[in-house]
């Protein structure tokens, strides 16, 4: 790097630190006894949701292409972890000083290829390896440190699920089990093999009584079985459904313009007539 760019760079790491330290300050201020009585009261769990919403209006603007609401969308879920990270303070349980450490550690651990002696790879295959080597390596040393903390309660160490995040949405939490279970060998042997589990799954699913929760259950049953086909497949499970729901909202929508434009509501029209508009709505796609 020559001198200029360096020197533009480090201007703008200069820029970004006192962007940041004003919102930290920002964020505490709404926090103390005369600043907002909305913030104040919130706890980690009376703004969970919130973490959660922030980030799929972020990914929507992802999708969309809409880079300029991306920036903002970007900002409030730096809100959240910045509003969560303050709590955490305000209880005495951690900084944002002691989030952003933590993080740097974990990124240079994870990054040996970059920034220890694993520096030099350069495959996307070999960098996965080693990230999955020292998340392994993580893992284990943490059920060590539980298991020499100074007290007799039997510590059951981190299985190999765990850390994936039950609020995650249902196929991608799907995806991410079975990729973990196929790792460690439960897996099937081809995708003919779990197209065959999806029609005995179906079948299961069909015996059970109409409207019983053995039925609902079933279903579930099905659909892990389908994200399956996706897995081995190489498919995003969760990207395909939110593609397909995507595409359909928007055929609805012309379907909407389509009756409108023939001085209709869409909901004056009737089975087959909403079979015919949808059948032209796809021809012009």
């Amino acid at each position: 790097m020559d001198t200029a760019s360096f020197q533009r760079n480090e201007a703008m790491r200069a820029n970004a630190r006192d962007s940041f330290d004003t919102l930290v300050e920002i964020i505490w201020r709404l926090r103390q006894p005369d600043g907002c009585p909305w913030d104040r009261e919130q706890t980690h769990a009376s703004i969970a949701r919130n973490m959660i919403e922030e980030a799929y209006e972020a990914v929507d603007c992802i999708e969309e292409g809409d880079v300029e609401h991306l920036r903002e969308e970007l900002g409030d879920v730096l809100m959240q972890v910045l509003l969560h990270a303050q709590i955490a303070a305000d209880a005495g349980e951690f900084t944002i000083d002691d989030v952003a450490r933590e993080l740097n550690e974990k990124l240079i651990r994870r990054h040996p290829h970059v920034f220890g002696e694993r520096a030099g790879a350069q495959q996307d295959g070999e960098v996965l390896d080693i990230w999955e080597q020292v998340k392994r390596t993580e893992r284990e040393e943490k059920a060590s440190r539980a298991s020499d903390d100074g007290t007799d309660t039997p510590v059951r160490p981190e299985g190999l699920l765990d850390s994936v995040p039950k609020a995650f949405p249902a196929l991608m939490q799907a995806q991410k089990v079975s990729k973990r279970a196929a790792k460690a060998g439960f897996e099937w042997d081809t995708v003919e093999d779990v197209w065959a589990q999806v029609a005995s799954e179906r079948a299961e699913y069909e015996a059970e009584a109409l409207g019983s929760e053995a039925r609902e259950l079933e279903f579930g049953d099905m659909l892990f079985a389908l994200v399956n086909v996706a897995r081995k497949e190489g498919i995003d499970a969760e990207g395909a459904l939110r593609a397909s729901t995507a595409k359909f909202r928007r055929r609805w929508a012309a379907m909407e313009d389509a009756a409108r434009d023939a001085g209709r509501a869409i909901e004056e029209y009737s089975t087959d007539e909403l079979n015919v508009l949808w059948r032209q709505v796809k021809q012009t796609e």
